[in-house]
């Protein structure tokens, strides 16, 4: 089967990493938390020729929903899914943090939700659920195999030497912490992580040294 390609594209003024994923040679994609500047993802897509056949959402804070009203608009056939603890956060400005930004964004509702275990297929590509609260109660990140290669959607959970704010009004460091454990560190060393901010990583980068969840900061495998 072809490999699978993703495309970032990074939206202001959050420095929000949307992806783009497709099998090479197919038209068929799925966009991952569209973000604030929806007609950046517009102009790749329609660069590469590409068609939207499901919209993903990592969780539901603002800055990872904001673009998913265009793209239902465009492709109004993609389903929209979203973890199912989550899903209330797209049609709630407070829960999405955007009111207190003056922005008071609402998203189209979800298609579908997902929990953890679940597989979702799409573009020729599956999906595993797997459920990361700490950043939001209902994060989920959703992990490919790819012939030899692992590649996980981390939304906001595990960055590069760094983790996903934990201080929000259902956040804890705790779980966001146990979900990294026990989620993505227990994935092969050389997974690829897409996150939700900044460059991407590799589960065995971050178990050595990240210095708030990897071995500087006492974690052991």
């Amino acid at each position: 089967m072809a490999e699978i390609n993703f495309l970032r594209i990074v939206s202001m003024p959050f420095d929000e990493n949307t992806y783009v994923l497709y099998r090479e040679g197919l038209a068929a994609c799925v966009v991952v938390d569209p973000g604030l500047e929806p007609e950046k993802i517009v102009e790749v897509l329609e660069e590469r020729k590409l068609q939207v056949v499901a919209i993903l959402n990592t969780h539901g804070h603002s800055d990872h929903i904001a673009g998913n009203g265009t793209m239902k608009q465009l492709y109004p056939d993609a389903p929209l899914v979203i973890g199912h603890e989550d899903a209330e956060k797209l049609t709630d400005p407070e829960k999405n943090l955007s009111a207190p930004f003056g922005l008071a964004l609402i998203s189209p509702k979800e298609d579908l939700t997902v929990k953890g275990g679940d597989v979702y297929a799409a573009a020729e590509i599956e999906f595993e659920v797997r459920e990361t609260p700490g950043h939001s109660k209902g994060h989920v990140v959703f992990v490919m195999k790819d012939g030899p290669r692992t590649i996980v959607l981390g939304g906001d959970v595990l960055f590069k030497q760094s983790v996903g704010r934990s201080d929000f009004p259902d956040g804890s460091f705790a779980d966001l912490k146990r979900s990294i454990e026990e989620e993505l560190f227990t994935l092969p060393k050389d997974t690829i992580v897409l996150p939700g901010h900044g460059p991407t990583t590799t589960v065995g980068d971050e178990i050595e040294d990240n210095p708030f969840v990897g071995k500087p900061a006492g974690y052991q495998r």
